[in-house]
């Protein structure tokens, strides 16, 4: 069995950029900068035949590269029990067109679709009880993290394996973004 996600990666400056963001949180676990990307869709489980279809049908989404700009940090779920610290970005109606695109083309292969409202963010940290003040100076400190634009010219499909000591993504397959009518 795969546990599967497509995720666009960031370029290295970029990631050194965003791992830079970090700070003392009781109960936070950062992600590892190598593991920053942007997901576009947690497929979760396949066999081997799902995972075979989830490569073939990813290979017909088409689009052109596109600019995208990260800004600002938050955390979800809003309220009292923040469990995900996130850095966001700028809207982008390509980045949209994009996750729709993949999202169309997993349930042409029977990928049922995800329930909730797609919203971008690249996750910094899980948390686990952290203090509401100390994510609220957190995000006050690196509210107006901003990036220069950088082109997004491919997305992966990625497998994950959950250890111990954290999640091993393996990348299975690349798809490069370009124009082909």
């Amino acid at each position: 069995m795969y546990r599967l996600f497509v995720a666009i990666d960031l370029p290295e400056g970029v990631k050194s950029e965003v791992a830079g963001i970090t700070g003392a949180l009781p109960g936070g676990r950062w992600v590892p900068g190598s593991q920053l990307h942007l997901t576009l869709r947690f497929i979760g489980e396949a066999d081997e035949v799902s995972f075979q279809a989830i490569k073939g049908t990813l290979a017909g989404v088409r689009g052109a590269p596109f600019p995208l700009t990260l800004k600002g940090v938050g955390h979800f779920p809003p309220g009292r029990y923040p469990r995900v610290l996130w850095v966001g970005m700028e809207v982008s109606g390509p980045l949209l067109e994009l996750q729709h695109r993949v999202e169309s083309a997993l349930a042409d292969v029977g990928i049922p679709p995800e329930g909730r409202r797609f919203s971008p963010h690249i996750t910094l940290a899980r948390l686990k009880e952290t203090p509401a003040a100390a994510i609220e100076a957190f995000e006050e400190r690196f509210g107006n993290f901003r990036t220069g634009p950088f082109s997004v010219g491919e997305f992966h499909l990625y497998s994950s394996t959950l250890t111990r000591e954290g999640a091993i993504h393996t990348r299975e397959a690349s798809y490069l973004l370009a124009d082909r009518s």
